[in-house]
């Protein structure tokens, strides 16, 4: 028998950190995993531990790090991890560092932003993996939970029809989603924050202004306008669940619904999925 593969770390490590300037403070939420590769086998092999780096030193690592390095992008962050456990233990070949940011939101008192109160932005994460080695480094970065949806302007006709179809055709119907999207960095933009603002901008004025002939043509429009607003990614990965809105039949009430009452459905759903690139 023979140890095929292998990798460990420290999972969900959680960290708050809060930048005061003045009576102006700023606030991240960043939940972190580190994963090792390198000259590890001995301790699964032969219960060798000499070269294991306790996990618990792993999450110190990161909480040092945070108080030293951690700043607006958290892709600069990732990488400066990514680089420390290379440099420090000659034994790593590979740090993969992934992270999941809870978007909390500046509130707003009085019509002008409050200085040190935040509201939680729903379920939507932004998130980032790194993948640091001797040879070279990747960044990808990217949002996840984000609920969008359109009430209109949306469509699906001329599928295939057979004796298991039941779904009408039409030209008008809710669109609603969770998105899930992951860009690759080619190239270091000037703010990681910033660029990846623009590309969510992008992909979600596409959402909101475009006919929608079905979930799949829309996932690839969304990802042409993300390559097109940032010419330093490379490829982008767009899961987009259909989550359907079924109208509802009033019909045995003598009622007429004019597309205005509808029953949400989270399962099942249509599970739409694509990688856009240049």
């Amino acid at each position: 028998m023979k140890l095929v593969h292998h990798q460990y770390g420290k999972a969900r490590v959680r960290v708050t950190k809060v930048a005061r300037e003045g009576s102006k403070h700023s606030l991240k939420e960043l939940e972190l995993a580190v994963s090792l590769q390198g000259d590890f086998d001995a301790s699964y092999t032969k219960a060798d531990n000499r070269l294991v780096i306790a996990t618990d030193s792993m999450k110190n690592t990161i909480n040092v790090l945070a108080k030293q390095k951690l700043a607006d992008d958290s892709e600069e962050f990732g990488l400066a991890l990514g680089e420390h456990f290379l440099k420090t233990y000659p034994q790593v070949t590979c740090a993969e560092i992934a992270i999941s940011e809870k978007c909390w939101e500046r509130m707003s008192a009085n019509g002008k932003p409050h200085p040190h109160a935040f509201q939680l932005n729903g379920a939507i994460r932004r998130v980032s993996k790194i993948a640091y080695s001797r040879k070279e480094h990747s960044v990808e970065s990217g949002v996840e939970g984000l609920n969008i949806l359109k009430t209109t302007q949306s469509g699906f006709e001329n599928f295939v029809r057979d004796r298991f179809t039941t779904l009408p055709e039409t030209r008008d119907r809710i669109l609603a989603t969770e998105l899930r999207a992951i860009w690759t960095y080619e190239k270091t933009p000037k703010s990681y924050s910033a660029t990846n603002g623009k590309i969510l901008h992008a992909m979600l004025r596409v959402f909101a202004n475009d006919y929608s002939p079905s979930a799949q043509a829309t996932l690839f429009q969304m990802g042409e306008a993300a390559l097109k607003a940032a010419r330093e990614i490379s490829k982008i990965k767009i899961a987009m669940p259909n989550k359907h809105c079924l109208l509802i039949n009033l019909a045995p009430f003598g009622l007429e619904n004019k597309n205005e009452l509808f029953v949400p459905l989270d399962e099942p759903h249509g599970q739409i999925e694509g990688t856009v690139g240049r």
